[in-house]
């Protein structure tokens, strides 16, 4: 059981720029973040941790190697987090030339299982890592073995654990990138004690399940049990088998392993690469291709086989297929890797071609938009933008951590979860335009938002809500996601059917309606969950919203309040 009901107290390990910070931030305002460690082995600058730092202080951070930290001197938590690192399976190399657990970065692993051991009764609760999803596979010449040691491990630390390989792009995100995301659950813990059927919280009543939903793939079951010592594990697992035993979608439980082939199911709005691309006058010329350049992007591109000799001598053809060229605006862009950043032609960088018909590489800020991170998260003085999309392709996607942030949630609590700090809030003073200072302005201004894929049901009802003078900068700030509070539930129509409030468009006096969300989920709530300063605990209806989009002008509304509230179709006020 987390201590405090309204703080979830987290260790962030290999913290990166801070994905797990800001999804779990995004998820809920009880996770609290109190100690983080990063530190990149082998390199003078530190620009993870200068970025880490400049956005969200340097209390509680580590910037020094973590086989030197001391676990007495990490703070007692309920949640260890990490992005373990994860050089030795990635998919810039082939499988057969991965080290595996034995690999240089790899042992890093027995980090984490030095600390959750040395903080014995103390140690946290819960736990939510990351890593490529080569991890199952892993290494080639032992398929599965480095997970079964990672699961027996977590076993013999007393934790029921489960997985799942998520390819962001399936559930609505802006990029294809396949991560293997592990939660476990400390026996006697809240969650722990909720499990009843391993096969059944894995398919439908899990954190996971619940927060990603999908279908098994037929035949795909797979039921075993890992044995050993951890050094038997290692020298004797799978061994001499030709595929790893591990489905992308299981849980272990005393070393119980149940595990499927999970196919995704989602029906909601999608994002694109087009989505998150700012308009072409923004971007500085260093990041457009040459006439001159142009022939060597389209040979890296394009296919190929070249002759080649072996160190030992023998010939041999490499041959490679194209890749697209430019990269596809309507659909999720592909994986953006470390090495996404420099000028120099790349079969692996990003391009896009322009409404212009120039083309261009990818600027940080659209690279940190794939990883759903704020806009110019990473942009800092000593950083150069060759390091700022390195450190994006080492990063996670925000938006899948702060789905398992909420479901977790709701799972340790019982109740819906509230954050003030959307993932795609700014978190510090980062340079901002002020866009009243255009107000006199002719030109249209250019808003350089995200997009996302939808399409619009002229035919579903709308709900308009009243925004109250001090509560307008808040719906017009340009975030993505809002939560609005009715007034008191007694004056709240009786006969409003719930079930039909599929849009929101707010209110603002003397304007009318501009901007419309699509309504995410209703529940009964208070204001004091997002503002306990003035104690208004009285029961409100809430509505979780997620901007769609803005009309091209203010559309004044006459407030009627039962018309307002349960009879209004989206086609209605479109044709005003």
């Amino acid at each position: 059981m987390v201590k405090n009901k309204y703080s979830i107290k987290v260790a962030e390990l290999f913290a990166g720029v801070g994905g797990f910070r800001i999804g779990l931030e995004g998820a809920s305002d009880v996770y609290d973040t109190i100690w983080n460690n990063q530190w990149e082995p082998s390199t003078v600058r530190q620009d993870a941790s200068l970025v880490y730092q400049a956005r969200f202080g340097s209390k509680g951070h580590s910037n020094v190697d973590i086989n030197k930290v001391k676990t007495e001197e990490i703070p007692d938590h309920d949640l260890l987090v990490g992005g373990f690192p994860c050089q030795d399976y990635s998919v810039a190399a082939t499988l057969s030339r991965s080290g595996g657990i034995e690999g240089k970065k790899g042992v890093l692993w027995w980090q984490i299982y030095r600390i959750l051991n040395e903080k014995g009764d103390k140690r946290p609760h819960y736990i939510f890592f990351e890593n490529v999803d080569r991890l199952l596979g892993s290494p080639a010449k032992q398929r599965g073995r480095d997970f079964a040691i990672i699961l027996a491990s977590l076993s013999d630390l007393g934790y029921t654990v489960e997985w799942r390989v998520i390819n962001a792009a399936e559930y609505g995100m802006p990029q294809r990138r396949r991560r293997t995301y592990i939660v476990g659950y400390l026996e006697g813990s809240n969650v722990y004690n909720k499990i009843e059927s391993l096969r059944d919280w894995m398919l439908f009543d899990g954190v996971m399940a619940k927060a990603f939903p999908f279908i098994k793939e037929e035949k795909s079951d797979s039921e075993f049990k890992i044995e050993g010592t951890i050094k038997e594990v290692s020298d004797n697992f799978n061994k001499g088998l030709k595929d790893s035993p591990f489905g992308n979608a299981g849980i272990m439980q005393n070393r119980m392993v149940y595990s499927v082939d999970a196919n995704p199911v989602y029906d909601g709005t999608r994002m694109t690469l087009g989505g998150i691309l700012i308009d072409e006058s923004f971007v500085p010329e260093e990041f457009f291709i040459s006439e001159e350049e142009l022939p060597k992007w389209k040979y890296e591109k394009g296919a190929k086989k070249i002759e080649r000799v072996s160190k030992e001598g023998y010939s041999y053809v490499f041959s490679e297929g194209a890749m697209a060229f430019p990269d596809a605006l309507n659909r999720p862009s592909r994986t953006i890797i470390t090495g996404e950043g420099g000028s120099a032609a790349s079969r692996f960088k990003h391009v896009v071609q322009t409404p212009s018909g120039r083309y261009r590489r990818l600027i940080p800020l659209e690279l940190e938009r794939l990883n759903m991170f704020p806009d110019n998260h990473t942009l800092h003085a000593d950083v150069s933008d060759g390091r700022r999309a390195f450190l994006m392709g080492n990063a996670l996607v925000c938006g899948i951590v702060q789905e398992i942030g909420k479901s977790l949630y709701r799972f340790i609590y019982g109740e819906e979860p509230v954050s003030t700090r959307p993932i795609e809030m700014q978190r510090d003073a980062c340079p901002k335009l002020e866009f009243n200072l255009f107000d006199n302005e002719s030109e249209p201004l250019i808003h350089n938002t995200r997009k996302k894929v939808y399409t619009l049901d002229n035919t579903k009802h709308v709900l308009i809500g009243f925004v109250k003078p001090d509560n307008q900068d808040y719906f017009l700030d340009g975030g993505l996601t809002k939560i609005y509070y009715t007034g008191k539930t007694k004056s709240f129509p009786s006969t409003v059917a719930l079930n039909k409030l599929y849009y929101f468009m707010p209110y603002i006096k003397g304007k009318g309606v501009k901007d419309l969300y699509l309504v995410r989920i209703v529940r009964i709530g208070n204001k004091a969950e997002i503002h306990p300063e003035i104690k208004d605990k009285d029961p409100r209806l809430v509505f979780e919203l997620e901007y769609l989009e803005s009309l091209p002008e203010y559309i004044p509304i006459k407030l009627n309040l039962f018309h307002t509230y349960c009879d209004t179709l989206l086609g209605r006020i479109k044709s005003k």
